[in-house]
């Protein structure tokens, strides 16, 4: 049985819902006809078929996680897996259903688009319905697309690389994803070329008790480099939503893929996503990945550098108010001489919200003079809020430089004192002390997107100080 949230979630933005009308949706429930369903409507070719239900047999064998987050309350029988809003991915957005396009206009995609980016995709439920990349860019031969069109017009891209960093055998959610997965995005990056403004795509559930399973898939072939961010919202329900997502990417030698993610969903969803790349010889990798929103969020994108002189950057926030559990973190996998990682992750905690810190720098023979270093900072806001630390670190080699350092504090008396001697209220003054605290987390994004940050912190830390 789903289950009713008691509690009562900060402001929302995105709270709200249209009705309901889909051209093809799945009962709820899983089942190997689910899984069969699925693959038909979409007509698939038989390996992808044979994947899925090679997925859905693990998924049924795997435990869920017993470490993080509480997930006892989460019902697979009372999901719905998919639901198909219209029958293509439309390119022009007049094409697109009104009352989807009144969601997204609310949301600020098409104009986000107009402003500053090199394409779009907004998926709605199961599937994307817009999808568009600039003329310049498609001269230049990089491909962006939704995933399933991608299976369909460059099956032999998708299934050389599909499930090779993250196969359905690595935990129970990945077999999930694989198993029902729909939707996502495809971008392919020449040799050379660099994309100079971001590619975004949104994502949006709107039925109740519904899942969410994109599967997105990055190639960034030798010298190239992107920026590829995605946002996320959902109605306010009562009942429990899923979001259980994987996204894979690949960068070539001496290539550079940025991915940023700003996370908003509704408090009544699971966020249970898994992000691995693989760095290759020279190669950097960067995740920017700020969490609000969500009942329970368990992410920790990871980076396995397999070329020498590979780097990683991993930016981590997660701000947790009341009912929310954010367990997010990062893994860096050094598998090569002279690889470097930098993590750095910030949390906040307030109204007797949770956040942890959960990461893994592992350090293989072969990684001779690699370094490594890990900054955790958490910021309390109340007495009844929490956040914890889980780091691991294994260095199966000497010749390294690993460094950790973890702080947690609360807003002193003292400043909200001088800041208050200034003129502004207590609820101004702790504003700005967070907003320094995240300040090298959000000076990260694009700058229309930092703004748009601050605002959705603002709004979630209303009330929750004085």
């Amino acid at each position: 049985m789903a289950r009713s949230n008691t509690f009562t979630p900060a402001p929302y933005r995105y709270g709200f819902a249209d009705p309901e009308a889909y051209l093809a949706r799945t009962p709820k429930g899983l089942s190997e006809e689910t899984v069969r369903a699925i693959s038909a409507y979409k007509h698939e070719p038989a390996w992808m078929l044979e994947k899925r239900l090679e997925a859905y047999r693990i998924f049924l064998e795997k435990p869920l996680p017993t470490w993080g987050a509480d997930l006892s309350h989460l019902d697979f029988d009372q999901m719905t897996y998919f639901m198909r809003a219209q029958d293509r991915p439309a390119r022009s957005w007049e094409e697109v259903p009104d009352r989807i396009r009144q969601t997204f206009d609310r949301i600020g995609v098409p104009e986000a688009e107009r402003k500053f980016l090199a394409g779009v995709g907004a998926q709605y439920e199961s599937e994307v319905v817009y999808h568009n990349l600039q003329k310049e860019w498609e001269e230049k031969g990089v491909i962006f697309v939704d995933t399933d069109t991608a299976l369909r017009e460059h099956e032999e891209l998708v299934r050389k690389h599909f499930g090779t960093i993250i196969p359905s055998h690595d935990h129970k959610f990945a077999a999930l994803n694989t198993a029902v997965w729909s939707g996502g995005s495809f971008v392919y990056i020449p040799a050379g070329v660099h994309v100079d403004i971001p590619l975004q795509a949104y994502f949006r559930i709107n039925a109740r008790s519904a899942g969410q399973f994109e599967r997105t898939l990055i190639i960034a072939e030798s010298g190239s480099y992107v920026h590829y961010v995605e946002g996320c919202s959902a109605p306010t329900y009562s009942y429990d939503a899923l979001h259980s997502a994987v996204v894979e990417v690949i960068v070539k030698e001496g290539a550079r893929v940025r991915y940023t993610t700003i996370q908003n969903w509704s408090a009544n969803v699971y966020n249970l996503v898994t992000k691995r790349a693989t760095a290759h010889k020279n190669a950097t990798m960067e995740w920017v990945d700020c969490n609000l929103g969500s009942q329970v969020t368990m992410k920790y994108p990871a980076v396995f550098l397999v070329g020498e002189g590979a780097r990683a950057e991993i930016l981590s926030l997660a701000v947790a108010g009341q009912g929310q559990h954010q367990d997010a973190g990062a893994k860096a996998i050094h598998l090569a001489p002279r690889t470097s990682s930098v993590i750095t992750s910030k949390s906040v905690s307030h109204s007797g919200g949770r956040t942890s810190y959960r990461g893994l720098v592992k350090v293989t023979p072969r990684a001779v003079d690699c370094c490594s270093k890990v900054n955790c900072d958490a910021l309390l806001l109340d007495e009844s809020s929490r956040s914890d630390t889980y780091p691991t670190i294994d260095s199966q080699q000497s010749r390294v430089k690993i460094e950790h350092e973890a702080t947690i504090s609360k807003i002193g008396d003292e400043q909200l004192f001088y800041l208050r001697s200034r003129g502004l209220s207590e609820t101004e003054a702790a504003g700005l002390i967070i907003n320094g605290f995240i300040e090298p987390i959000v000076k990260e994004l694009p700058m229309e997107y930092a703004v748009e940050m601050n605002r959705l912190i603002e709004l979630q830390m209303e009330g929750s100080v004085g």
